[in-house]
């Protein structure tokens, strides 16, 4: 089952604030009565013990108003500002490694309502080169991570392992041999190339004895993107499932924050901090 946080958080928030409401409106009054009440019965004078005792609230009300202003600053912040993920596959390497934890900005594609999805204020539009996380067509409750290639109304191409933009080939430079550390080490022995796209520049592994897969050209449709792996050959990207529809981008990654890595001996400190290109 997905784990889906900001469904439970919003959950949380509403809970809170509704037992909050409702001592505040419902059950404060009765305390504030009491205290006066035991305040003339005992002429005018009560001890700190006895008050307290008598405005004491309950300890779910407690927890309620301490967490309600938490929650609400993190929902916010997850839902318009900045969110974290955690890079599970190894489909984006070398830009992105297993174990990274990634920064993805909300508001770069336009701010949207928590769960909905719907677009309350545009803010920008995905460029080609673009590294976004967005929910998976074919399970929006799966959270994907690629590049975009694509923009609507292009025409894309995929033959001999080399990237086609309206019939021009995106350059590449063969930088030499992939050495994989970790996670990666599997991938030792691709070919590390440079990429370049809009003047966005980014390496990609090839792995020259694996078969051409997905080749093919695709056009984009209105409102859609396509994407695709910098690990070419082991991607599961739009040459396969189709297009990423606009109201399924999240926004756009642009930092890793950590790496944690356990078959490379866990924190890779060299990690922390780099931007995303």
């Amino acid at each position: 089952m997905n784990f889906d946080f900001q469904a439970v958080m919003l959950l949380a928030l509403v809970a809170t604030g509704l037992i909050w409401a409702v001592d505040a409106v419902k059950y404060a009054p009765r305390r504030r009565e009491a205290l006066v009440k035991a305040t003339g019965s005992a002429g005018g004078e009560l001890d700190e013990e006895t008050i307290n005792r008598i405005t004491k609230e309950p300890l779910l009300v407690e927890y309620a108003r301490s967490f309600f202003p938490i929650i609400l600053v993190v929902l916010l912040l997850r839902s318009f500002v900045v969110e974290p993920f955690r890079i599970p596959s190894a489909s984006m390497m070398p830009t992105l490694q297993v174990g990274d934890f990634i920064l993805v900005s909300k508001y770069a594609y336009g701010v949207r309502l928590p769960l909905l999805g719907t677009e309350i204020l545009e803010t920008g539009e995905p460029r080609r080169g673009d590294v976004v996380v967005f929910r998976f067509p074919q399970d929006p409750s799966v959270d994907y991570i690629k590049r975009v290639v694509g923009l609507p109304g292009d025409r894309i191409g995929y033959f001999g392992k080399v990237l086609y933009v309206n019939g021009e080939p995106a350059p590449q430079e063969i930088l030499g041999t992939y050495t994989g550390v970790g996670a990666g080490r599997s991938l030792s022995g691709a070919s590390l190339r440079l990429e370049r796209l809009d003047g966005v520049e980014y390496q990609i592994l090839i792995q020259r004895d694996r078969r051409r897969l997905g080749e093919g050209e695709y056009v984009v449709p209105e409102g859609h993107y396509f994407v695709m792996g910098d690990n070419r050959d082991n991607s599961n990207d739009s040459r396969f499932w189709g297009t990423v529809p606009e109201e399924n981008l999240v926004g756009k990654a642009f930092m890793i924050w950590m790496n944690w890595d356990a078959s490379k001996g866990g924190i890779n400190w060299e990690r922390i901090g780099m931007r995303i290109h």
